[in-house]
């Protein structure tokens, strides 16, 4: 009988991290200064990265060490299973075979400690008594509070107000590792009062929080600020989910024929696809590579590949992506980690050069194929996740039409336990439902339609 769940010992995880930059066939464009818009040195992003951070986010070493206390600290919840999805299989009477890497079971509910707990170490190394940070949907927020009640640090955190409102839980639970809260924008910071006062009843964004957070940073030098997706060093210490992932697949003597992320700034799907995508790269093996957005805000699908600011009022170095504009205000969609109007400049990269495929799903199509994951897997998904679900779903339902069995794996980025509230508005019909518009803003059109 095949095996269910996947399991690696402790003594079997990796030891590295994989830096994808060592197999790139195009260097990354360097990220611009916001200022003079020249390529940024190590000493202009001191003030607010420590040095081994900074290091790591341009190093082209392949692969990168991971320390021990790091280590014993993933131990927690890492290795994490891979799950063939059989239920899920039978359900859509598929030949193919379904796989998820389950990121849920780590304490904050999500893959985003990956990166958490390796940030608050370099910092605590350097002697940051405190980090600042913006949250989306609240994953990250909570995972950085976690890694920092680890080593001793305080954390404050802006969190979108949409989502601080829709999502109550997620703030308790970063109250209770010790971190400090705001909904963004606030009256905290001059980025947030110059938003509020243009706009008070805003909903937020991830831009406005990352502005709030940055400025924070910037003015107190206990301080540094910590980003959860990307940056370079944020996908590099992500790829411990595709290194264990390889292993796994290794152990079935199987190889996954297609590999499916959502995609925000591009944290999950990155270190998910990442250590795959190496093979791709130098041995030309023919693995689709599917990032899914949300169609109310199409970052890959309909952005322009060009260099913008990562966060609302331009305090942030100007990285080469695809993006909506700065000055994009997303819908009030529940699945919060995905309202960002970039993307990873790796992640960019490899979509310009069409190493990697990226499609737009609507919110209630996504709510649709989370609760038929629910319904058969047993595990609620985070709104996040459920857009790499319906896709796999999608996939393997081509594979029934087409007979053709393939393998395909998605990851499972956290649960969903703190969206109830998503999960009850879509069950009484009224979820609504978003698109991005096409016609140019400058053709009078709001950034925002709501469909029909």
């Amino acid at each position: 009988m095949d095996n269910t769940k996947i399991i690696l010992t402790e003594k079997e995880m990796p030891q590295a991290w994989y830096n994808i930059q060592a197999d790139l066939v195009n260097p990354l464009p360097p990220p611009l200064h916001p200022g003079t818009k020249q390529p940024l040195g190590p000493a202009d992003l001191a003030p607010i990265f420590p040095m081994e951070l900074i290091k790591q986010e341009v190093s082209t070493e392949q692969f990168i060490e991971i320390p021990d206390e790091v280590q014993d600290i993933y131990k927690m919840w890492r290795p994490t299973p891979l799950v063939r999805a059989k239920n899920l299989e039978k359900m859509l009477d598929t030949p193919a075979k379904i796989y998820f890497k389950n990121e849920s079971v780590s304490p904050p509910g999500s893959h985003k400690p990956n990166t958490a707990v390796a940030q608050a170490y370099y910092n605590k190394q350097e002697g940051v008594k405190r980090l600042v940070t913006e949250t989306g949907a609240g994953q990250w927020g909570s995972a950085l509070s976690f890694a920092c009640r680890l080593f001793g640090m305080d954390c404050t955190v802006f969190m979108v107000k949409v989502s601080y409102d829709q999502k109550p839980y997620r703030r308790i639970m970063i109250e209770n590792w010790g971190g400090k809260i705001y909904a963004s924008p606030s009256n905290l910071t001059d980025a947030g009062k110059a938003v509020l006062a243009e706009t008070p009843d805003t909903p937020g964004s991830l831009g406005i929080a990352i502005s709030e957070a940055v400025e924070d940073a910037a003015k107190h030098d206990d301080a540094k600020y910590s980003l959860g997706s990307v940056l370079n060093h944020v996908m590099l210490h992500q790829t411990i989910i595709g290194l264990e992932t390889q292993k796994q697949f290794e152990k079935i003597d199987q190889y996954p024929d297609t590999l499916i992320g959502c995609v925000g700034g591009g944290s999950n799907f990155c270190g998910f696809a990442f250590p795959f995508l190496r093979y791709k790269l130098k041995a030309g093996l023919d693995t689709k590579v599917i990032a899914v957005e949300p169609s109310a805000c199409p970052t890959l699908t309909k952005g322009l590949y060009r260099y913008d600011f990562g966060d609302t009022m331009g305090l942030t170095p100007l990285l080469k992506m695809f993006t909506l504009g700065h000055d994009f205000m997303p819908a009030p969609i529940h699945a919060g980690g995905l309202r960002y109007h970039g993307a990873a400049p790796l992640l960019c990269s490899l979509y310009e050069d069409k190493v990697v495929q990226a499609v737009a799903v609507g919110q209630r199509e996504i709510f649709e194929a989370a609760l038929m994951f629910a319904r058969t897997e047993g595990i609620l998904p985070a709104p996040e996740s459920a857009h790499a679900i319906r896709v796999a779903i999608d996939e393997a339902i081509k594979c029934r039409e087409s007979g053709e069995k393939r393998v395909i794996a998605f990851n499972l980025s956290g649960h969903g336990h703190f969206d109830l509230s998503a999960y009850e508005a879509y069950a009484s019909g009224k979820l609504e439902d978003y698109v991005y518009p096409d016609k140019k803003k400058d053709e009078g059109q709001s950034n925002l339609s709501k469909a029909s």
